[in-house]
């Protein structure tokens, strides 16, 4: 009797592990018995770079093995393989592997012109996105949805996970400081994937205004037959923003670890101050420290990385704060929030406090107030509460436009 429970409970356990080992995160760029059919036939433009993978091919390279006539690949910051440093200009040129122009977005200008889509019948985007309003790819994406509602053209959004879809913290933008680093009224971490968010951009009329006057999309309507293909979102497959997606490519080059995807929403403010954020070594946005901070802190020396080759104190010892450790302790530090301990322990601690903050720090924060804040001595609580108007209303406008069950 013992050995038939015996049998009978590891029959169980392999069939849980067998559940469990099936439920695999599937991008929609993976979905291709879906949207293969809209395009086949069609000159496409696709927007990518390297986080566009299908398994374990570029987005762009399978398409052309599929058949499809890609006629033009647009290219966000970094480059469309992914191997230009952060904020350097790419200009335009020809991809020596498909033999494709690839114009860039991140340059002289950020938007398709509508000599660039005269040749195009549909527009693809597909971009691996991490969750943070300053990472410029949601840029990118507002730019290219209006290029296709200007110039009628058909787009398709390849959604992808979220690494950081399972929260909702900081500063709602002010419109004040609005940039490419910062677009819209949104916290630094706003918990949508790309296909949620553009639904919310397009839906609350924050895009150009002849792409709001062309926009008709109707939510009651979104997963019927009548949503039109000017603006169609291919869904992910088995993910809700619980999940905790592990990126399979690193998104740019100085996010080379999902730890660093983690720390990245509360450690990039460092980049709108004097202090290294880690640019330059193996850990960026886990650690970070400047020269001229007490030498009992942790030390690092940052040296040009390929996709890093110039930042700030590179060959200077600098003396900060290392936060690097397993998946798990990471999370545990993050606790699905804005962690500004760090930036205000490092100003407390810094000698030359007049120099501490940049002139893009603002912009970062989406608001002049954090910068005065922190100044000020004002606790991280208080900072917090000060938040929580604009959060309240930005998580009822959310709400609206989830394509996925919500935390």
């Amino acid at each position: 009797m013992m050995k038939k429970k015996i049998i009978i409970a590891s029959i169980f356990l392999f069939i849980g592990f067998m559940a469990v080992a099936q439920i695999k995160i599937i991008p929609g760029a993976e979905r291709m018995e879906v949207y293969l059919p809209l395009i086949k036939g069609k000159s496409v433009a696709v927007f990518a770079n390297q986080t566009s993978i299908v398994q374990r091919s570029n987005l762009v390279d399978t398409l052309i093995k599929r058949g499809i006539k890609v006629v033009k690949i647009f290219g966000p910051e970094h480059g469309f393989r992914g191997e230009a440093d952060a904020g350097v200009n790419v200009g335009n040129y020809i991809d020596k592997k498909t033999g494709v122009k690839v114009i860039s977005l991140y340059g002289a200008y950020n938007k398709p012109t509508k000599e660039e889509l005269k040749d195009v019948d549909v527009m693809i985007f597909d971009i691996q996105d991490v969750g943070t309003r300053f990472y410029t790819y949601i840029s990118s994406l507002q730019y290219y949805i209006e290029a296709a509602l200007e110039n009628s053209k058909p787009l398709l959004i390849l959604d992808r996970p979220n690494p950081n879809g399972f929260y909702v913290d900081g500063p709602v933008l002010d419109p004040k400081v609005k940039s490419f680093v910062g677009m819209q009224p949104i916290p630094i971490v706003y918990g949508m994937t790309i296909g949620e968010y553009a639904f919310m951009i397009a839906g609350e009329k924050w895009l150009s205004e002849e792409a709001n006057k062309k926009y008709t999309y109707n939510l009651h309507v979104k997963n019927s037959k009548d949503t039109p293909f000017h603006f169609l979102v291919i869904k992910c497959l088995n993910y809700d923003h619980n999940s905790k997606y592990i990126l399979p490519v690193k998104p740019s080059p100085n996010l080379p670890t999902i730890q660093s995807v983690y720390f990245y929403p509360s450690t990039c403010l460092f980049e709108g101050t004097t202090l290294s954020e880690g640019r330059g070594t193996d850990k960026p946005f886990q650690i970070f420290g400047a020269p001229n901070l007490p030498k009992y802190l942790f030390h690092f020396t940052p040296k040009p990385t390929a996709g890093a080759k110039s930042s700030k104190h590179y060959g200077e010892v600098c003396y900060g704060w290392n936060l690097s450790g397993t998946l798990e302790q990471v999370l545990k530090k993050i606790d699905k929030k804005i962690q500004l301990k760090w930036i205000i322990q490092a100003f407390e601690l810094f000698p030359d406090k007049e120099n501490f903050f940049l002139k893009g720090f603002n912009r970062l924060a989406g608001n002049d107030q954090l910068i005065q804040q922190i100044k000020d001595g004002v606790s991280e609580t208080d900072i917090r509460k000060s938040w929580e108007p604009a959060l309240t209303n930005f998580r009822k406008i959310r709400k609206k436009y989830l394509l996925y069950k919500d935390f």
